[in-house]
C-alpha cells in the first residue's frame, strides 16, 4: 500500500507557476493606496486584519496583523489542573474540538507515560476523524461561498449537522465538546452510536461527490483557484507549514504517518499530495483527506473492541484511581475512592516534573502542545503550537504579486481559524 498519493489535475507540467512574490515590482509613479482587509471582513473568517499596500489593483506589500481574539490561554494553563484546562482547548480551533482535546490530552499522558486501553485509543481516532471531516466540510463550504459558489456551502453544512448530532450524543453537547480527560474519556459510546457513523460515512461520501462535481472541473472556480497563490516546497519548510496547506506543495508529511499515534500505525490510509501548491491543489488535498478520514473511520468500526454495545465492558479510561474519576457508586461506598476523588477534583493528577512535546495531525496542520512541570496538578509553563498562527506567517511572503481580488481565494485556500490563531 503506498503511503503517498499524488493527486494531479489535467496535465500539470504544462502549469504555470503563477506570479512570483520574491520579484520586486518596478516602481511607478502615483502614489500607492493603504487598505485595510479587515478585521471585520467576511472573507477573513475571523477577526484577522491584513494591511496592504496596493499599485492599482496589484498588491505590492502585505502585513497580516494577529492578535485580535487573544485571551492569554497559555497563562491561563500556569493557574489550572491539567483536567481544568480541557474546555479552553475547545475554543482553540473551535471547528474542531474533539481532536484539540486528544491532542493536548496526549500530551499530559506522554508527560506522566500513561497509555490507554485498546479501546480508548479507537474512540480518540473515531472522534479525531470526525472532527477533520467536519473542519474540511466547513473549509471548503466557506472557501466556495468566498469565491461565489453558495450551494456547495450548503452541500457542506447539511453533513456537519449531522456530526454535530453525533457528538451532542456522545458528549452532551454539539460545539465546546470537552469530552477527553487525562487518562481517557468522559464516558463510553452511546448504545447504536457506531452505527449512527457508519451510516454518516455513506452519507458525506454521496455529498463530497457531489460538491466534487460541483467545483473540481468548474471552469469559474478553475480559473479562480489554478496557479493562484502558489508556494512552493522549499517556501512551505521554511516557513513551517503543516497540514493541508503543506502537503498541497508537494511535501509528504502527515504526523500520524511521521510520529503515529493512537492506533494510526494499524489503519490504512493514503496521504493525499500536490504537485504546484496554488489554492487549487490545497482544495484537492483537503477533498481527498475528507475521503481517507472515511476510510480510517470505516476501519475503526470494524476493529474497535467491545463494539458499540461494549458488552464485555472493555475498558476506556487508564485503570489508575489516583489518575482518572473513580466510579461514582464506589466513591459512595469506599474509603480509599471517595479519598482518590477529593484529590483529584482539589488538586488535579499529580504529574511528574519533567518537560515534553507532543504534536499532532489535527485539520488545520501539526497541533503541539509543550508542558514544562516542576511536579504536581498544575503546569509551570504550557506552549501552544498553533498550526494556524504558522501557516499565516506566510502571507507577507505570498501575496505581494497578486490581485486584491485574489486573497479571498488565497485566505478560504488556508483554512485557518483564529482563535486558534490568537490563543
Amino acid at each position: 500500500m503506498s503511503q503517498a498519493q499524488q493527486i494531479h489535475f489535467g496535465d500539470t507540467a504544462a502549469r504555470t507557476s503563477g506570479p512570483d512574490p520574491t520579484q520586486a515590482l518596478r516602481p511607478v509613479d502615483g502614489d500607492r493606496m493603504i487598505l485595510n482587509m479587515g478585521p471585520s471582513h467576511p472573507s477573513t473568517h475571523g477577526v484577522l486584519r491584513v494591511i496592504l499596500e496596493l499599485d492599482g489593483e496589484t498588491i505590492t506589500r502585505a502585513d497580516p496583523d494577529v492578535g485580535y481574539l487573544h485571551r492569554g490561554d497559555e497563562k491561563i494553563a500556569e493557574n489550572m489542573t491539567y483536567n481544568q484546562f480541557v474546555p479552553y482547548t475547545d475554543r482553540l480551533d473551535y471547528l474542531a474540538p474533539l481532536a484539540n482535546n486528544v491532542a493536548y490530552a496526549l500530551a499530559v499522558e506522554k508527560l506522566m507515560g500513561l497509555t490507554l486501553p485498546e479501546r480508548g485509543q479507537y474512540i480518540r481516532v473515531i472522534c479525531c476523524e470526525l472532527a477533520r471531516i467536519s473542519s474540511h466540510l466547513l473549509g471548503l463550504g466557506a472557501f466556495a461561498m468566498d469565491i461565489g459558489a453558495l450551494t456547495v456551502f450548503l452541500h457542506t453544512f447539511t453533513e456537519r449537522e449531522k456530526i454535530y448530532n453525533l457528538a451532542e450524543r456522545l458528549t452532551g453537547a454539539r460545539f465546546t465538546t470537552s469530552y477527553t480527560r487525562v487518562g481517557g474519556q468522559t464516558r463510553d459510546l452511546p448504545a447504536r452510536w457506531l452505527e449512527d457513523v457508519a451510516t454518516f460515512c455513506d452519507e458525506v461520501m454521496v455529498a463530497i461527490g457531489e460538491s466534487d462535481q460541483l467545483l473540481t472541473r468548474n471552469r469559474i472556480w478553475v480559473d479562480r483557484t489554478r496557479d493562484v497563490g502558489v508556494i512552493s516546497a522549499a517556501d512551505a519548510l521554511d516557513y513551517g507549514l503543516t497540514g493541508p496547506n503543506l502537503r498541497g506543495s508537494g511535501v509528504n508529511y502527515d504526523v500520524r504517518r511521521a510520529r503515529p499515534y493512537l492506533v494510526y500505525d494499524r489503519l490504512e490510509f493514503e496521504v493525499p499530495v500536490g504537485s504546484v501548491g496554488d489554492c487549487y491543489d490545497r482544495y484537492l488535498v483537503r477533498m481527498e483527506e475528507m475521503r481517507q478520514s472515511v476510510r480510517i473511520l470505516r476501519q475503526c468500526l470494524k476493529q474497535i473492541p467491545g463494539g458499540s454495545e461494549n458488552p464485555h465492558h472493555e475498558p476506556i479510561n487508564v485503570p489508575d484511581g489516583k489518575v482518572f474519576l473513580p466510579p461514582k457508586q464506589k466513591v459512595l461506598t469506599g474509603m480509599e475512592e471517595l479519598i482518590h476523588q477529593f484529590l483529584l477534583v482539589t488538586q488535579g493528577v499529580n504529574a511528574p516534573a519533567g518537560e515534553v512535546y507532543f504534536g499532532a495531525e489535527n485539520p488545520k496542520g501539526e497541533l503541539g502542545f509543550y508542558i514544562l512541570s516542576k511536579g504536581g496538578g498544575t503546569p509551570y509553563r504550557l506552549k501552544i503550537r498553533a498550526p494556524s498562527f504558522v501557516n499565516l506567517s506566510i502571507l507577507a511572503e505570498l501575496l505581494p504579486g497578486h490581485m486584491i481580488s485574489d486573497v479571498t481565494a488565497i485566505l478560504g485556500s488556508f483554512d485557518f481559524v483564529m482563535g486558534e490563531c490568537d490563543r
